[in-house]
């Protein structure tokens, strides 16, 4: 029982029937207009008149691009979606949108109508079997008597069943109007695949920027953890004066490294203005790797301007990766860096010794390689780390021309 009569006093019937009266007063405001109440013009000819002239009326109206938002935000309003992104509040942008457009137009002025009218003529039958009844006269309906075998005192029974119907009539009818509003008004299989895209691009965006905090943080924080536990160790005040310097300066890069990443969370207009370290910046990098104990020999070979900036970028995220694995698995190791241009790619070589903790550490599935990995994927190229008889050793081929 709960479920029968709790639609009828929701508060998203009452609003969707008002949406749908809106529709009955378009259509009789254009009737008082043309072609009016004329005597002697017949019911279907009038009907027939009046859809003619009020679909030419919604198709162009339907034309205007502001129509759909107008009509989207009305329809969020007063038919009470339970998620409103169902329907869509944007101008239209195509032809595909001005005819879906129009055909919500049309199919809610129609529905609109046929319910309005429905439901006036059911609230005066009410009124109807209440009044006359009580006067002792036999109600009529519709210009119809009622039959002579029910008492007249009966008939106002029969006014909360009229209620009923009713009130059903407009529950579904809502329904059917806030079903047809998420077809014609929501996303159009053109804009459904576009935000699908764009959904993609976020997620490839957020994957971005994972690698980029896991690679600057994580660098910094092992050569952070190395510095000050070799600080503990020796009591060299020069020794200790140093590796604060060291911490203080990965810190501050690290700090620098993760500004630059929130710039791009926050969508700021000056995002695109900040730049990201490439190949330019590896000599800091070696520098920092030395400080932390490990003897690092770089030879990098590149002629000027010969990495675009994605793949200059993503180059130094592979060898920080690379040098930071070195730190932490093989502290005080030396690590030999070799990133060079052959045959139309970049060829990246990183090898360090084993670890003094044995190198069965080194399974090669950590996050860091996987994201070496993924990003040499993106760019075309391809990575591979293991064991080269006593040297961990990291190559990375990446093509010059991007999508080659």
């Amino acid at each position: 029982m709960p479920r029968i009569l709790a639609p009828l006093f929701a508060a998203a019937t009452y609003a969707r029937w008002l949406h749908l009266l809106v529709g009955m007063v378009f259509a009789g405001v254009v009737l008082m207009v043309y072609p009016g109440i004329e005597e002697g013009l017949g019911v279907a000819e009038l009907l027939a008149r009046c859809v003619l002239l009020d679909s030419l009326l919604l198709t162009l109206i339907a034309l205007l691009p502001a129509t759909r938002r107008a009509e989207g935000v009305q329809a969020r309003l007063l038919l009470m979606p339970d998620r409103e992104e169902r329907i869509g509040i944007a101008s239209s942008t195509s032809w595909v949108d001005r005819r879906r457009t129009a055909g919500w137009l049309i199919g809610r002025v129609g529905l609109g109508t046929l319910v309005g009218y429905v439901s006036l003529f059911g609230m005066t039958g009410v009124v109807v079997l209440v009044t006359e009844s009580f006067q002792g006269r036999r109600p009529a309906l519709l210009g119809l008597e009622l039959p002579d075998a029910v008492p007249v005192l009966a008939y106002p029974l029969l006014a909360p069943v009229l209620l009923f119907l009713v009130g059903w009539l407009v529950v579904w009818a809502g329904r059917a109007q806030l079903a047809l509003a998420v077809r014609l008004l929501g996303a159009s299989p053109t804009e459904r695949l576009a935000e699908a895209e764009q959904r993609a691009e976020q997620l490839l965006e957020r994957n971005r920027l994972a690698r980029e905090l896991h690679d600057s943080i994580g660098h910094a924080l092992t050569v952070t953890v190395l510095q000050a536990g070799a600080a503990r160790e020796v009591a060299d005040p020069a020794f200790v004066a140093k590796a604060l310097e060291v911490i203080e300066e990965t810190g501050r890069r690290a700090m620098d490294d993760l500004e630059r990443t929130l710039v791009l969370l926050r969508d700021s207009p000056d995002g695109t203005a900040v730049e990201r370290p490439g190949v330019e910046q590896l000599t800091g990098l070696f520098d920092t790797a030395r400080a932390a104990g490990s003897p690092v020999e770089a030879l990098v070979e590149l002629p000027p301007g010969a990495l675009p900036g994605v793949l200059s970028r993503e180059a130094y995220r592979i060898v920080q990766e690379a040098v930071t694995n070195a730190l932490k698995h093989a502290p005080g190791e030396p690590i030999a860096v070799r990133i060079t241009v052959r045959d139309g790619q970049l060829a990246l070589r990183c090898a360090n010794g084993r670890s003094p903790l044995g190198g069965s550490r080194r399974s090669g599935g950590g996050k860091g390689l996987r994201g070496i990995r993924e990003r040499a994927a993106l760019l075309g190229g391809e990575a591979a780390a293991g064991w080269e008889r006593e040297e961990w050793v990291l190559t990375v081929r990446l093509p010059l021309r991007l999508g080659s």
